[in-house]
């Protein structure tokens, strides 16, 4: 079968492998059509780490169920159109540690993550799979990490006491993140400021919904004329200019939740002890979601009230091209690859 294969650092190529079979509590996947998410550009570009190589690449995916190993221990079942990605952490949890029990599989000291949905076939852990309707098109198949990880961080609020009808900034609200984040917090009842860069992306904004669509340049003197701070900036771009917008826009006993992942290489936000005591300030993060999460944003999705904003669809032998793009902010929104056989 055809596969993207990391080679070496910055180096991916397009490799014959042998099909896989399904091992115990497994299920092997037929993938219909990938999602290509800047995490995947992070992991090719080694901007985090250099993780081993030669390695798969790939991490969101709607494919058919086409084979059960032993004991899968789901209700999945062979012909089943299902969608896979970072539920948990997708590849594996244990299901009784603290992290578990509590609804944080993503933290679980035994996650394993999913590589290798660019490929034909995956087999993958059958428990991780969530089943989804005809009526959800594969273009939305980035719901399975960039909407999950969306969901999650809006989720979040509620648990923080920021109650709907509060003010919240979505940082990077045209991105491959935030155009989730926008539609998920109007669903659930925010006032949403959106932030991004260029009247293209404002646009977008708008369209998605958002109360108020603001340059990042701009919206500081905005937010503090206009609303006296926000409750909440959830910072979804991945760069360390996006998180030091989404500290000034803080109200007093505002909070701020990181999602987006910048490369080491850019350094730290500029926050000071002194300006977190004094503005009595709450700084946390939001990785991904969990495999209820998942059915709940399937249904938001399935409901009308989340759709994908696709930038960029590919053949699997456009990969490199895709990757060279979208590092470069040729394109808006998600990038999918819609034909493995090509």
């Amino acid at each position: 079968m055809r596969a993207a294969i990391l080679q070496e650092i910055g180096k991916v190529s397009i490799m014959d492998v042998p099909k896989p079979s399904p091992e115990r509590g497994e299920a092997l996947i037929k993938i219909t059509t990938a999602g290509v998410c800047h995490t995947d550009l992070h992991v090719v570009m080694g901007e985090w780490m250099e993780l081993p190589t030669p390695r798969p690449l790939g991490h969101e995916g709607i494919g058919i169920v086409e084979e059960l190993g032993p004991d899968s221990g789901s209700d999945i079942k062979v012909g089943d159109r299902v969608i896979l990605g970072l539920g948990g952490t997708g590849g594996y949890w244990c299901g009784t540690c603290e992290y578990c029990l509590s609804g944080e599989a993503m933290y679980c000291p035994e996650r394993r993550p999913i590589f290798g949905i660019f490929s034909e076939y995956i087999s993958v852990w059958a428990q991780s799979l969530v089943k989804i309707p005809d009526e959800l098109s594969d273009n939305e198949v980035s719901l399975a990490c960039g909407g999950l990880t969306a969901y999650r961080a809006i989720k979040k609020l509620e648990s923080l006491k920021i109650s709907p009808g509060k003010n919240i900034a979505i940082i990077g609200a045209a991105g491959g993140l935030g155009h989730y984040g926008v539609q998920i917090a109007k669903s659930f009842g925010y006032k949403v400021i959106g932030v991004d860069k260029g009247a293209e992306k404002l646009e977008i904004v708008k369209n998605l919904g958002a109360d108020y669509a603001i340059d990042a340049n701009e919206v500081g003197k905005f937010v503090e004329k206009e609303l006296g701070g926000v409750q909440a900036s959830i910072v979804f771009a991945a760069n360390i200019s996006a998180y030091n917008v989404g500290i000034k826009l803080l109200k007093v006993g505002g909070t701020l939740i990181g999602v987006g992942l910048p490369p080491f290489s850019e350094g730290s936000m500029s926050l000071t002890p002194f300006e977190v005591i004094m503005r009595n300030l709450h700084i946390t993060g939001s990785l991904t979601g969990t495999i209820e999460d998942m059915r709940e944003l399937v249904q938001l999705a399935v409901e009308g009230k989340v759709k994908t904003h696709i930038g960029r669809t590919a053949n699997l032998s456009e990969i490199n091209d895709v990757f060279e793009e979208m590092s470069k902010g040729k394109f808006v929104g998600r990038a999918i690859i819609n034909n493995l056989m090509k």
